[in-house]
C-alpha cells in the first residue's frame, strides 16, 4: 500500500461523464441512514452538500443499505478504451490479479464463473491481510455490472461487498464506477477505512486503465 495515502473526502463528487480522456478519479461516499445509504452529491471545492438526481442504472447499484457501525464509499476511473475491451478484463473473476495489484494469486474453489462462485485471493505481503474467500453475487454481461462480497479469509473487512458498473462515455471511452459497503473495523474510524479501501480500489482501478487502453491500442 503506497506510503501516507491521500484522505477521503467526506463529499460525494457529482458522477459527471468526465471529458478528458485521462485518468480520472473521484470518491464518493455514503450517509448512514435508517432504511439504507443515501447518496449525497457535492463539490469537493465547498462544504454544501446537496441531494441531486443520479442516472437510475448508478442509482440502483451504487445505493446501498449501510448499518450503523459500516461505511460505504465509491471511485470513478475513465479509460480510454471503449467498454467492450475493459469489460473483457474486469469480469474475469477467476483472475482479478489481471488488474488487481494487491492480488498476488487467485484460484476458483466452487464454480464455473457463474453468480455463486467462490474464489480465494491471496495478496501481497505488506498488507494487514493473508487470504480473502469471495463469492461473485452479479455478473451481468448485458449491463456490464459485478459484484461480489468476502465471506471468509484472514482480513479485517467484514461484510464486505463490491459493486462494479461500466458506462460508456462520449468519447467512446469508459467510466467505471466501484462502490462497497463494508464493517468499520474495531479500533479503526470511518474516515480510516475509507481511506484505507478507497486506496486500493483507486490504485486497482488506475492499473485496469493502463491495462485496458494497451488492449485497445494493439487491436
Amino acid at each position: 500500500m503506497p506510503p501516507n495515502p491521500p484522505k477521503s473526502s467526506v463529499l460525494l463528487h457529482r458522477i459527471n461523464t468526465p471529458t478528458s480522456a485521462e485518468s480520472n478519479t473521484a470518491s464518493l461516499q455514503c450517509q448512514n441512514q435508517r432504511g439504507g445509504g443515501a447518496l449525497l452529491l457535492g463539490n469537493n471545492n465547498n462544504n454544501n452538500k446537496r441531494r441531486a438526481p443520479l442516472p437510475e442504472a448508478l442509482e440502483r447499484h451504487h445505493t446501498h443499505a449501510v448499518g450503523p457501525d459500516q461505511c460505504c464509499s465509491a471511485v470513478t476511473q475513465e479509460i480510454a478504451a471503449p467498454v467492450s475491451t475493459v469489460w473483457s478484463v474486469v469480469r474475469r473473476f477467476d483472475n482479478p490479479q489481471a488488474y488487481k495489484n494487491f492480488v498476488k494469486s487467485c484460484h476458483v474453489i466452487v464454480g464455473d464463473g457463474d453468480v455463486g462462485t467462490l474464489r480465494e485471493v491471496r495478496v501481497i505481503s505488506g498488507l494487514p491481510a493473508n487470504s480473502s474467500t469471495e463469492r461473485l453475487e452479479i455478473l451481468d454481461d448485458e449491463s456490464h455490472v459485478i459484484s461480489f462480497s468476502m465471506v471468509g479469509g484472514d482480513h479485517r473487512l467484514s461484510n464486505y461487498k463490491s459493486v462494479t458498473t461500466l458506462h460508456p462515455s462520449p468519447s467512446g471511452g469508459t467510466v467505471v464506477v466501484e462502490s462497497y459497503v463494508v464493517d468499520v473495523p474495531h479500533g479503526n474510524s470511518k474516515e480510516d477505512t475509507w481511506t484505507f479501501v478507497d486506496t486500493i480500489v483507486r490504485c486497482n482501478l488506475q492499473s485496469l486503465a493502463h491495462i485496458a487502453e494497451n488492449l485497445d491500442r494493439r487491436k
